[in-house]
């Protein structure tokens, strides 16, 4: 189960927009803490969260919240944004975003692992502080398909998160530095679906790829029938 965020959309709708404004887009750590509170194999993600708009200090209580409620099921995945709109909402400068995703990283980071948390950086400080329950086991991803983001995900996170088709996955990972030994790559599906399609992803190295909900429209034996090809 991947959930997506936006705290605010642009109204109206302007490009590069990915909705209308009236879409609802439901909190994504409110939606997986319901998810993994009625499911106890499902594996839990975020794709992404927007990480520059969040309060590092709260959001690592809150993956690790997550964690622990969960069983470990729980992969953050996180972007730096796009939508200038949204983070002047928030309060947030646009041209600081990629800054605030690295440094936000390197604080959360101090939360969970460290046995004395401490930071000081341009956006985000703290000391002489603790904060329990630690995570046991977050993955973090990282989404977005700029030579920043592939930097990020390589370097600081466990896997890649990207949106398209086979053809545009080929081109960002031709852009990928090294990958390391264990690093995942996850794809937000752009096509119809067939087995075919899937062997594309396959062959391209995709780890995971996203379904999205009108692949289950329907009965449970008509969504079985219709996707017999790739679900058998």
């Amino acid at each position: 189960m991947v959930a997506s965020d936006h705290v605010v959309l642009p109204s109206p709708r302007v490009d590069p927009s990915p909705s209308e404004p009236d879409t609802v887009v439901v909190d994504p750590l409110a939606h997986l803490s319901y998810v993994a509170a009625v499911t106890s194999r499902l594996e839990l993600a975020t794709g992404i969260v927007i990480l520059p708009q969040r309060n590092p200090v709260v959001l690592a209580k809150q993956v690790a919240s997550l964690d622990l409620l969960s069983g470990g099921r729980f992969t953050l995945g996180i972007g730096a944004g796009y939508l200038e709109p949204e983070m002047t909402a928030v309060g947030v400068s646009f041209g600081d975003r990629g800054a605030r995703t690295d440094e936000y990283l390197d604080a959360m980071d101090q939360l969970w692992h460290a046995s004395s948390p401490a930071f000081s950086g341009e956006f985000v400080s703290f000391s002489g502080v603790d904060a329990h329950p630690k995570p046991s086991n977050v993955r973090v991803v990282v989404g977005g398909h700029s030579a920043s983001a592939f930097r990020r995900a390589v370097t600081r996170a466990h896997g890649w998160f990207g949106i398209g088709t086979p053809a545009d996955v080929r081109g960002h990972l031709a852009r990928f530095p090294a990958r390391p030994d264990g690093f995942r790559i996850s794809v937000s599906a752009q096509v119809p679906l067939s087995a075919s399609v899937i062997r594309e992803y396959e062959d391209l190295g995709v780890d995971e790829l996203v379904i999205h909900p009108p692949m289950f429209d329907g009965t449970v034996d008509e969504v079985l029938e219709r996707n017999a090809e790739f679900t058998g």
